[in-house]
């Protein structure tokens, strides 16, 4: 409980810190700050939503993405597919399904998530206020037997989050900068994959979320995600999620993502460690 309050203040410490310091710069928006798409279906790194907005759009402009990744750890794999339609880089609707294959089990969970979030304030990386954006996804299960086996409480709940987002130009060693901070309202097992709420825990929990990320040069991003996730049910601990990912954004149009990831242990199975890799496309 101690180490959780710890990451807590750590996230407040990063939403601070983005207060602080912000960027010199002017214009429109420039590659790479639509993001990429997270696990979930919104803009975001791979774990985390960020505050930005999908895709490129500015003013009364409509624009899309459409993405395909997996996740491939020791025990399991994670298929995701997902879309996402955005506004005036004000508004964002997305949905992505979930296939995650229980690979020692011979068994898969599916989950639906339909998200919405709306850009409040601030901008990624002009002016004195950063991003700051509210969402919330709204989850099912539509394989249910095995999480209602172990213990889960409900197929489906809502998430709520609050994301701040910015983007220095001309940080440390000369190069662009991304911090993100997040804090959920979930009661998700392992994402919502094993259902919401349990014989443990069945309330909404507020979790942190942080991301950091360095452009190396114009198109070619590195850095690292962390996930708090809540711990619900009894018959297995839950572990948070971390991951140190790369991006490439050769156009606006195209963004692809890998990355080391570490899951904890997932369902009784420990050190869930493996690869991810997203394709996305902007339109």
């Amino acid at each position: 409980m101690k180490t959780r309050w710890v990451v807590m203040v750590g996230a407040i410490a990063c939403v601070a810190s983005i207060f602080a310091f912000p960027a010199q710069a002017s214009g429109g928006r420039l590659l790479a700050t639509g993001g990429v798409t997270t696990i979930e279906g919104s803009a975001g790194g791979g774990l985390v939503p960020w505050a930005v907005i999908s895709g490129y759009t500015e003013d009364e402009q409509w624009g899309g993405t459409a993405t395909l990744s997996r996740a491939q750890v020791d025990d399991y794999r994670l298929d995701v597919t997902g879309v996402s339609v955005s506004y005036g880089n004000r508004f964002e609707v997305s949905f992505a399904r979930q296939m995650f294959n229980l690979e020692n089990l011979g068994a898969e969970l599916r989950q639906d998530i339909l998200g919405a979030k709306y850009r409040l304030t601030g901008d990624l990386i002009y002016g004195a206020m950063p991003q700051i954006s509210v969402g919330t996804q709204y989850k099912r299960n539509t394989q249910y037997a095995i999480p209602e086996a172990v213990g889960s409480a409900r197929d489906a709940d809502w998430d709520v989050y609050l994301a701040v987002s910015r983007v220095w130009l001309a940080g440390p060693f000369d190069r662009t900068w991304l911090a993100n901070g997040t804090v959920r309202a979930t009661r998700a097992n392992q994402g919502g994959l094993l259902g919401f709420g349990g014989d443990t825990r069945d309330q909404h929990e507020l979790q942190a979320e942080l991301a950091l990320g360095m452009f190396v040069n114009r198109a070619l991003a590195v850095g690292v995600e962390y996930r708090q996730k809540p711990d619900n049910l009894s018959f297995a601990h839950e572990d948070d999620w971390t991951s140190a990912w790369v991006a490439w954004f050769p156009s606006k149009q195209v963004a692809l993502v890998g990355a080391y990831v570490d899951l904890g242990s997932i369902a009784g199975e420990s050190g869930q460690r493996g690869y991810y890799l997203s394709i996305q496309a902007s339109f």
